[in-house]
């Protein structure tokens, strides 16, 4: 079978493939695995807990059920859950949106890969690129063109911070905003390294953006107003120039497949046709029990209580760990401010980033390279191939155990350098 230019595309060698077939392995073929790598969330039972409540409710209320498994929604989602969750975004983020600024898609992934290319790609009269002011960032974007040659990157600033943490910065000198750049596009927190653009830096990006007369895209999958997996103080406003991007996958409903766009009403009308045209309707599970949690108040508690407070300690244990057993080590730990995701960087590593992941594979733990994270820069830079990155979202013990083995594979690479 011969395939078209958009199948060769879509089916050539994609980080992102290869991320979530790790993932399947480690999940649900090879459990003996330490599964450091991935976006799953951890296991968290008091969520779970309140999720199989609803079901439980859903399930012994005949037209609830049927509303639920019978019903296609209504090309732009649930009325029910877009009206409860507008209301929550303006009660509780003191926010002014209607419904008519928010769209429902079947996950965040088919969500961005509607709104990359209704934005990038060959224009009436030039070819538009979406330009990432901070790498790393996501590689989940990096294959989502019809086309090649969607995506520019702006390399960071890297502060050192102490003996073994660092932080990147936007470069604000090197963001060149050319007519080419259809949009500007950040995730807050940042996958892959749990960084935080500051209030400010967003604040420049959004004046940058609406000078420009383009949008501002926002990924908040790990960040505020929901799952809030953030571990500072925030205040994020929607402007009608951004578009906002959240998904339920992170509040611990991956499978739910259940992603959110709030922007204007006219981004928000050609979103819906689109989606409309990939996926005739979106699934009923996920905006159901987020309906029910946000009527019933339950949402704030979720983030603060459970949420929040669980991972925070995940991250602390976890970089207790490493601390010591990479003591001795050249390597420095970004710092996490939100998500659940440690990125480490090992200065001057002796093999690339792309080897230590095979080797500490072969070791059973399962990381994720950093390489491909800085898909949108075309350049050369070392620092590309000496990062790797690690979730946090196993039990202690794992994380005790994928520790040890990281830093035995990692200063046996040192000693023999």
């Amino acid at each position: 079978m011969k395939l078209s230019q958009f199948g060769q595309q879509l089916t050539a060698e994609s980080g992102i493939v290869n991320l979530m077939a790790d993932l399947g392995d480690a999940l649900n073929v090879n459990p003996d695995l330490l599964f450091l790598g991935g976006g799953n969330p951890a296991k968290i039972d008091e969520f779970e807990a309140i999720i199989a409540e609803h079901l439980h409710q859903i399930a012994n209320n005949p037209d609830e059920l049927h509303k639920l498994i019978g019903v296609y929604q209504s090309p732009q989602g649930s009325e029910r859950f877009i009206s409860a969750l507008a209301d929550y975004l303006n009660q509780t983020q003191g926010w002014n949106i209607s419904e008519k600024n928010i769209a429902i898609a079947n996950g965040s992934q088919s969500a961005f890969f509607i709104l990359i290319n209704m934005l990038a790609g060959q224009s009436e009269r030039d070819h538009k690129k979406l330009l990432f002011p901070l790498m790393p960032e996501y590689l989940g974007y990096s294959d989502q063109g019809i086309s090649d040659d969607y995506f520019l990157g702006n390399k960071p600033l890297i502060e050192k911070v102490g003996e073994h943490s660092f932080k990147y910065h936007i470069d604000f000198d090197a963001l060149d905003i050319t007519e080419q750049v259809a949009a500007l596009c950040v995730s807050r927190p940042t996958n892959p390294t749990g960084n935080m653009v500051s209030d400010k830096e967003l604040a420049q990006l959004s004046k940058l953006a609406k000078t420009n007369q383009i949008p501002l895209v926002i990924d908040c999958a790990y960040g505020e107003p929901f799952p809030g997996i953030v571990y500072q103080t925030t205040d994020y406003q929607w402007q009608p120039h951004h578009i906002l991007a959240l998904s339920l996958s992170k509040l611990g409903l991956p499978a739910v497949r259940t992603g959110i766009v709030i922007a204007n009403e006219h981004v928000i009308e050609e979103f819906v046709k689109v989606n409309t045209i990939v996926s005739l309707a979106n699934g009923n599970l996920g905006p159901d029990l987020m309906t029910r949690i946000l009527q019933q108040g339950q949402l704030e508690h979720i983030k603060h209580t459970i949420i929040r407070p669980f991972y925070q300690a995940k991250r602390d244990h976890f970089i207790g760990e490493l601390n010591k057993t990479l003591n001795g080590l050249p390597y420095r730990i970004h710092q996490a401010e939100g998500a659940f995701f440690l990125w480490i960087w090992f200065e001057g590593l002796p093999v690339s980033s792309t080897e230590l992941y095979q080797l500490l594979k072969k070791q059973g733990v399962l990381v994720m390279d950093g390489a491909p994270f800085f898909f949108a820069l075309n350049q050369n830079w070392q620092h590309t191939q000496e990062c790797i990155r690690l979730s946090y979202c196993q039990t202690d013990d794992v994380l005790t155990q994928a520790a040890e083995l990281i830093g035995l594979q990692v200063r046996a690479l040192y000693q023999t350098e």
